[in-house]
């Protein structure tokens, strides 16, 4: 014997609905790229000004001081806050069932999590520098770099 299903009207797999209910909440693809393209219109403006007020903040410190200067924390700590929007972005992206669209924002969360490693790396290896090199002519003393003042 045959089987034979018991409606003829054809149903999506894991839908589940009945033919009168609406389908599950998964998004189609025109309003995830409508949200995408709406972050990416907001992010990059962001991303934008955040790079450009790091990069003139950090001009003038060039030849600040002849010491090892502290670890600057502030590009560390804005790059980290915009990752973390991101990410929240993402989530609530993800939640609200549109997978291009999320997939997209964890890409750039991605993409800013490693500018933000990056500039910790930065910071540490200024704060940080490797010691002196010891010199020959005077065990265990680490050479100094020649000064011009006083030896002229």
């Amino acid at each position: 014997m045959p089987f034979e299903p018991s409606s003829r009207t054809p149903r999506m797999p894991g839908n589940g609905c009945q033919s009168g209910q609406p389908p599950d909440s998964r998004g189609d693809g025109f309003a995830g790229g409508c949200l995408t393209l709406i972050a990416l219109l907001i992010e990059i403006p962001v991303a934008f000004l955040l790079a450009l007020t790091l990069g003139i903040r950090g001009w003038g410190r060039a030849d600040e001081r002849a010491g090892t200067p502290p670890m600057d924390w502030v590009p560390i700590l804005w790059l980290g806050g915009f990752t973390l929007a991101v990410l929240v972005i993402a989530g609530i992206v993800l939640y609200l069932a549109h997978p291009f669209a999320g997939a997209v924002q964890l890409l750039i969360a991605a993409i800013a999590l490693i500018f933000t490693i990056t500039a910790w790396h930065e910071q540490y290896e200024r704060a940080h520098p490797p010691p002196l090199p010891t010199c020959p002519t005077r065990a265990g003393v680490p050479c100094a770099p020649s000064n011009l003042v006083t030896d002229q």
